[in-house]
C-alpha cells in the first residue's frame, strides 16, 4: 500500500512546518480513499473519526442544508474530528469522483501530543473555522 504524498501533505497548513522525516512518518499513517461522484464523505451530525486531504476532484460543503464551500485538491477536512471523534459540523459531498488521504483521530493524537507546533496549528485553524461559521 502507498504513503499518503508527502508535497500533498506539505501544503496543509496543519503540517507545513514539520521537518521531512516527521512528514515522511506521518505520510505513512494516512490511507487512501476514494469516493464516488454524489457520495457523501462526511454527514453533518453524524460520528465522524476521519480527517481527510483531497489529492484530485471536488466535494460541496453543506451546513444545515446550505452550501457554504467547495473543495479541491489540496484542500482538507475533518480536522475536528481528530480532537474529539463527535458529529460533524458540515456534510461534504463528492462532486466529482474524490480521491482523499485519511487519517484517523487515534492515529493523530499521538503526532499531536509530541508536537506543540501541531497542536497551535490546529487551534488556530479551528478558530478560523468558527469564526467563519459563525458570519
Amino acid at each position: 500500500m502507498a504513503d499518503a504524498p508527502v508535497e500533498l501533505l506539505q501544503r496543509v497548513p496543519l503540517f507545513a512546518d514539520f521537518e521531512r522525516g516527521d512528514l515522511e512518518r506521518l505520510a505513512r499513517s494516512f490511507k487512501e480513499r476514494t469516493f464516488d461522484a454524489g457520495s457523501t464523505v462526511a454527514d453533518e451530525g453524524k460520528t465522524g473519526a476521519g480527517f481527510f486531504v483531497i489529492e484530485s476532484g471536488e466535494a460541496s460543503v453543506s451546513v444545515r442544508g446550505s452550501e457554504r464551500d467547495k473543495l479541491g485538491p489540496g484542500d482538507y477536512f475533518g480536522e475536528i474530528a481528530l480532537i474529539d471523534d463527535g458529529a460533524r459540523s458540515a456534510t461534504v459531498t463528492a462532486d466529482s469522483e474524490l480521491r482523499c488521504w485519511g487519517l484517523t483521530s487515534w492515529e493523530f493524537r499521538p503526532l499531536v501530543e509530541g508536537n506543540a507546533s501541531i497542536a497551535w496549528k490546529l487551534l488556530e485553524t479551528m478558530a478560523k473555522r468558527l469564526r467563519a461559521a459563525q458570519s
